[in-house]
């Protein structure tokens, strides 16, 4: 994933179209910004259900948790979809989304069900205006 290709959300998530595998751009992966988990600090734990696989999660709503040293975070949907996987390795290894949080480090694959929520996300440029960063 490249930063300028993703869309963003005033939560800190960041969304990427599969192009390569999904030419009608109805899938995508999810993750935290650089932004966000340099907030945070060391991640040391992903807290997200098995059982969330299959489930419809609306825009705005949490789909799990992520825990640093010193604090506790919601992770939030950017957009209304079906969760289609997780990336289970960061329950073993939740570092990857300190290293590379938008490649290894992502978090959902989804289904997106409500496009026009994904064309109203943020830009890059956007996003970095919001953050405060030039």
């Amino acid at each position: 994933m490249n930063p300028n290709n993703l869309k963003y959300s005033k939560n800190h998530e960041w969304i990427g179209l599969d192009v390569f595998n999904d030419h009608n751009n109805e899938k995508a992966y999810v993750g935290i910004t650089h932004f966000a988990q340099k907030e945070l600090g060391d991640i040391v734990y992903l807290d997200i259900e098995e059982t969330i696989i299959g489930k419809k999660i609306k825009e705005g709503n949490i789909f799990g948790t992520i825990e640093a040293v010193k604090t506790v975070s919601d992770l939030f949907m950017p957009v209304s979809g079906r969760i289609l996987e997780f990336n289970k390795i960061l329950l073993s290894n939740p570092e990857y989304i300190n290293k590379d949080s938008y490649n290894e480090g992502w978090i959902l694959k989804i289904k997106i069900l409500n496009k026009k929520e994904y064309d109203q996300l943020m830009s890059i440029k956007e996003y970095k205006k919001y953050i405060g960063e030039k």
